[in-house]
């Protein structure tokens, strides 16, 4: 009897741990969608600031479009991704600092996203990253609301 009381507890200790872990990340969702509150051809949100060890789920709410990062756009260090057309695609970031994604085939469209995790160590980079089409003016309003967050956060 006594030895099953004390697995029971260990199983206890060991599950509470596991939950404990699991729950500390949060998993947040973005869709990319045809149309959305922005317009045409967007994710939405398109900024999310996350915690390092979050993820981000990049949701296919509509067909055609996928989530990539963009060269120099990311946090040194960090793993670039590419997300495949027409699925969903999970992103956990464990680097602080910026990472600017796009839709491959909508990117001159606009359909652009910033994820901040942390502390933005390479905002200033990933802000310098040339930009074209109507990518250009939807980074720089991103870029302003990540300012935005940063005032406030001081």
């Amino acid at each position: 009897m006594r030895k099953l009381v004390m697995i029971g507890a260990l199983a206890a200790v060991v599950g509470a741990a596991a939950t404990t872990g699991a729950a500390s990340a949060a998993e947040v969702e973005v869709k990319m969608l045809n149309r959305g509150a922005a317009g045409m051809m967007v994710f939405e949100p398109a900024f999310v600031k996350i915690a390092p060890g979050d993820t981000v789920r990049f949701v296919a709410v509509d067909k055609g479009h996928n989530a990539e990062s963009i060269d120099g756009m990311l946090p040194e260090g960090a793993q670039p991704f590419a997300g495949k057309f027409n699925a969903d695609l999970a992103v956990t970031f464990e680097k602080p600092g910026v990472y600017g994604y796009k839709c491959k085939p909508h990117y001159g469209m606009g359909m652009v996203g910033l994820v901040a995790v942390g502390d933005p160590v390479n905002a200033d980079t990933a802000k310098a990253v040339r930009q074209s089409g109507k990518a250009k003016k939807v980074f720089a309003g991103l870029f302003e609301k990540l300012a935005s967050t940063e005032t406030a956060a001081k």
